[in-house]
């Protein structure tokens, strides 16, 4: 089986578009969470969110052409995408066959906003006014497509829809089609752009969201104050890449992808199992796989949503997989606390800062944890970054409809 890397990483996200800028304000717990400026938001409780300010796709690595014809979830998919290939210094047709080169990027909802627009139109207008653009500006499997355009990734292509864990199986089979020489690097990660009227009002009435009245009360991942979890939207792209080829062509390398798991709960639409065990054997897979042994020094980048459920049911998953000693010697963040719930995005933005951890030998912290949830009391290193130099980390995410994934990497 062939070794998988981490060539090349892009961002898109409420603290930084650009990668460096993100992993200083991870590091500095700078908090990208401000009230909400896109959408009024005066009729429900609900008003803040990590929302990306001022995000101008033409500056940001998108052409033209594609801006114009790209929802915005496209157009930070797009933009994490160049910017990740860039980095990573892969080309098509010079230093990577075409049709050895794939793209995996998916979205949990896709385009929203042109959804939105169009339907106004629909009932304003009538039918015949919808735009020629609406089909294709909307369906998640575009952002893909249109990536693969620019790129010239003539190989497999498999966009994922799986909730909050779209990211991280996109990553995951990635990884997996690389490993079994199905292709030799695979622009993979996820991209969300679903502040918007309808999916707050959605998330609301399912009382999801944090109602908290200020900015540093609102995502609390492993705080007893947690209400719910905070909107964010972005994008987190990696390009993988097949070890010898990386070396070959002098690529750097961030870190190594060395474990998958991926299962479903099987128990509710929303709701995780308050047992974790479903999520603790996604956790143990990776880890399996990437050869994790006891006292190695293990980073966890947490699915951390600050939702009542989640936050526990997480914490014991991870003790049921570690094992309770192991676990309370693990260093444990959730970056939600900074940029929001990302949705589709969020396994793709916290795989980099995983990667980043292990590169660095600096941890985020898990910010605005002040009043420690009794039930959630391992190590989540809070409100001030530490350095820890880890050999392994793992990164969790799990989705609506009960579908976990936890992706493995390990420090090269």
């Amino acid at each position: 089986m062939n070794r998988v890397v981490i060539t090349g990483m892009g961002v898109v996200s409420s603290i930084a578009t650009d990668l460096q800028a993100y992993w200083e304000n991870l590091i500095k717990g700078v908090n990208g969470i401000t009230e909400i400026t896109s959408i009024p938001h005066d009729d429900i409780p609900v008003h803040f969110a990590g929302e990306v300010k001022d995000f101008d796709p033409l500056l940001n690595g998108v052409p033209k052409d594609m801006a114009r014809r790209n929802d915005r979830f496209a157009q930070f998919a797009l933009s994490a995408a160049s910017k990740a290939v860039a980095d990573s210094g892969i080309v098509s047709g010079e230093n990577i066959e075409p049709e050895r080169f794939g793209v995996y990027i998916g979205s949990g909802i896709g385009g929203l906003h042109t959804l939105e627009k169009e339907h106004s139109k629909l009932l304003e207008e009538g039918s015949a006014r919808v735009s020629p653009l609406f089909i294709p500006m909307m369906i998640s499997n575009i952002a893909a497509g249109n990536v693969a355009i620019i790129h010239n990734a003539q190989g497999p292509c498999l966009p994922t829809v799986t909730a909050c864990a779209t990211s991280s199986h996109a990553i995951g089979e990635a990884f997996r089609a690389i490993r079994y020489g199905y292709a030799d690097a695979i622009i993979s990660g996820g991209a969300e752009a679903a502040i918007s009227p309808l999916a707050i009002g959605g998330f609301f009435t399912s009382k999801a969201l944090s109602r908290a009245e200020k900015a540093d009360e609102v995502s609390l991942p492993f705080d007893k104050r947690r209400q719910g979890f905070t909107m964010g939207e972005g994008a987190g792209v990696v390009v993988l890449e097949e070890y010898e080829h990386a070396v070959k062509r002098g690529a750097k390398i961030y870190a190594e992808v060395c474990g998958y798991g991926n299962t479903c709960d099987a128990h509710h639409i929303t709701a995780p199992r308050p047992d974790g065990a479903c999520a603790q054997r996604a956790i143990t897979l990776a880890l399996q796989e990437a050869g994790y042994q006891s006292g190695e020094r293990l980073y966890v980048n947490a699915h951390g949503t600050g939702t009542p459920l989640n936050d526990k049911s997480e914490t014991v998953a991870i003790k049921n997989a570690l094992g309770e000693a192991e676990a309370r010697k693990a260093y444990i963040s959730s970056i939600k606390s900074m940029i929001g719930h990302c949705l589709g995005a969020a396994g793709g933005l916290e795989l980099v800062a995983t990667a980043l951890t292990l590169k660095n030998g600096i941890i985020p912290p898990t910010i605005n944890l002040n009043e420690p949830d009794p039930d959630c009391d391992l190590n989540y290193v809070p409100n001030v970054a530490i350095e820890e130099q880890c050999v392994i980390a793992i990164s969790e995410n799990f989705g609506f409809g009960g579908q976990n994934a936890c992706l493995a990497l390990r420090k090269v």
